[in-house]
């Protein structure tokens, strides 16, 4: 008898909280969509963008709580209330150690930038960070978060070089897109204290096939200049096409590129957008022989990547050969 009165009375104080949880799940909604709107407008810019970004946690909150309240609270012991009640604590907590900033502090590492190269040509420009603690090491296609402006905040970079403990130097390689890397370009010089934050990401060229196909779009090359590194003085059993469509020309650059893929074995083809023409499909399975048998690896714009895609999913080629660098520009 004392368990149905506590059972009852539990239920009550929910029903008692519904109109509290319906109110603030509505406003909580309404700001989530406004928040997920903003974070789609490219024009917003970056410093904006990622403090609003993260209010994403705060809204959590409140329609978790929506969530948990307007259950019927027969569903609790079902399947069904399990799993919303698993979903509510696991976001939850997920909202507030971010908001806590606990994922950025135990991964962040002080480093100096020691040499900064431009190239005007391209708009973009390279510089090498040395860290001298806490960073543990990566694999290429991964990258970091740095921060050079503590007003501005962490932006991500994909690391452009293999990790040699030697050394200890990462490569960044970054093109004038937005407003962040506009003002990046202009204030990153050699001295500079930055904090990094990495690595994450798991674009690392790993599977089955001996054949891979990398298309390195723009500043979409800079995963596979790590791997070359990485070849260079690692090399596999795998025969590695790299196709590299850039509309901006740099000689210098290009040279580099070519070396690169020399020491590390990769069949390196440029395509020179503006006077050549645009990178297709076709292309592609055309200059690789073994092309049914290989995977597929992509860095750059977002249209280019839908279009490949596409078509080689018509070709046949299985979703789990196809793998892509997700990233916008902002």
């Amino acid at each position: 008898m004392s368990f149905d009165i506590g059972a009852h009375g539990f239920e009550a104080w929910f029903r008692g909280q519904r109109g509290l949880a319906e109110t603030l799940g509505e406003w909580a909604f309404y700001a989530a969509a406004v928040l997920i709107v903003l974070a789609l407008v490219k024009a917003f810019p970056y410093h904006l963008f990622r403090k609003t970004h993260k209010l994403l946690a705060v809204v959590f909150l409140p329609l978790a709580w929506h969530s948990f309240i307007l259950m019927e609270f027969d569903y609790w012991a079902a399947p069904i209330g399990w799993l919303t009640q698993i979903a509510v604590v696991a976001g939850s907590v997920a909202a507030v150690l971010l908001l806590v900033g606990w994922p950025g502090k135990v991964r962040k590492v002080p480093g100096e930038v020691v040499s900064v190269t431009r190239y005007p040509d391209l708009k973009v420009f390279e510089f090498l960070v040395r860290v001298t603690q806490g960073w543990s090491g990566h694999n290429p296609g991964q990258f970091a978060f740095i921060t050079s402006d503590a007003a501005e905040g962490p932006h991500p970079y994909t690391i452009a070089l293999d990790w040699n403990p030697e050394t200890r130097c990462l490569k960044f390689v970054v093109k004038e897109l937005g407003d962040h890397t506009r003002r990046a370009s202009r204030r990153i010089c050699e001295g500079m204290p930055v904090m990094l934050e990495g690595p994450y990401g798991g674009f690392d060229f790993e599977d089955d096939c001996r054949t891979q196909i990398w298309v390195g779009a723009g500043i979409g090359i800079t995963p596979f200049i790590a791997r070359m590194g990485r070849l260079a003085g690692r090399p596999d059993n795998r025969t590695v096409y790299l196709f590299h469509p850039t509309a901006d020309v740099s000689e210098e650059a290009l040279a580099k590129l070519r070396a690169d893929a020399e020491a590390a074995g990769v069949n390196l083809i440029i395509r020179r957008s503006r006077t050549e023409g645009r990178l297709t499909p076709e292309e592609i399975r055309d200059s690789v022989p073994d092309w049914q048998n290989a995977s597929l690896w992509y860095c750059g714009p977002v249209g280019l990547a839908n279009t490949l895609f596409n078509q080689f999913r018509k070709w046949g080629m299985p979703a789990r050969r196809m793998h892509r660098e997700f990233f916008d520009m902002r």
